[in-house]
């Protein structure tokens, strides 16, 4: 199996290389991520008629092939299905993002835009995010928030949310987008299978302008943050919130009877029925 991993937050990311290592025991990994931090690109590939991409290769410790690329993670699994990486790719795993990207945030996260990108190309994509502790907004986490990140604990779920995926048989392509609380793995509650909800636990609350001093009719946008909201339960947020895993399918069925999501649920529920804990 191929593996391609790629981030929103560039190729210089812990979550992202904590993430690449753990997906080792499925088969081969190559690494693909922006050279640069893309939170919040969504799906967008940038303007590819005026842009001259590059990629560069770079080093992560235990990866053979690691590429930066000049563009969002949607323009790296572009290419990926291009064949710019070599041979065609089985899954794309993206994360994990400091910042549950959950509610709206699932719409303009660059990290779930690399799942449905994926997707609409015939793979499956998971997305991973974990929530931060800190000062965290609009699904992203600020860098004091996440100097505590359990990184381990959000690696350990994504390769089970993997193996599910894998041991389900499934053909049709999914995008799976996977959030996890910021606690040590045996901490962790459980799994809730969600929709996605539309509040966040912490989001902009205003913008404002203030001229910029010297620049007539320049301005610069001060933004405002709200207080952190506590999320209804059933919700993909309020289940993080809650000390539990969210698994939230963005695919195009929205049938709960559909026999492909019917397969991949039965197959999460299969691996969390049979342990007591999320260690793989």
């Amino acid at each position: 199996m191929r593996i391609l991993v790629t981030n929103d937050d560039g190729i210089d990311s812990i979550g992202l290389h904590v993430l690449a290592r753990a997906m080792r025991q499925f088969g081969e990994v190559v690494v693909a991520a922006p050279d640069q931090e893309y939170s919040g690109a969504s799906a967008a590939i940038g303007a590819i008629h005026l842009m001259q991409p590059e990629v560069h290769r770079r080093s992560i410790d235990g990866m053979s092939e690691v590429w930066a690329v000049s563009g969002p993670p949607a323009l790296c699994v572009f290419f990926a299905r291009l064949g710019l990486f070599g041979a065609p790719f089985d899954l794309v795993v993206s994360g994990i993002n400091p910042g549950a990207n959950v509610g709206r945030s699932v719409y303009h996260s660059g990290t779930v835009g690399a799942a449905i990108t994926a997707r609409n190309g015939g793979v499956t994509g998971i997305a991973i995010s974990q929530a931060v502790s800190g000062f965290g907004v609009e699904g992203q986490g600020w860098d004091d928030a996440i100097k505590d990140q359990q990184w381990d604990s959000a690696a350990i779920v994504a390769q089970v949310a993997v193996r599910g995926w894998i041991e389900s048989g499934v053909t049709e392509p999914a995008a799976i987008n996977v959030n996890v609380p910021n606690l040590p793995v045996e901490r962790i509650a459980g799994w809730r299978r969600t929709d996605v909800g539309m509040a966040i636990p912490r989001a902009m609350s205003t913008a404002t302008m203030e001229p910029k001093e010297g620049h007539a009719n320049s301005f610069y946008v001060r933004m405002a943050w709200g207080e952190e909201l506590k999320l209804d339960s059933t919700t993909d947020g309020g289940t993080v919130e809650d000390g539990l895993v969210s698994v939230t399918y963005l695919n195009r069925f929205h049938d709960s009877e559909h026999p492909v999501a019917d397969s991949v649920h039965a197959q999460f529920d299969l691996l969390l029925q049979g342990a007591n804990s999320f260690h793989s």
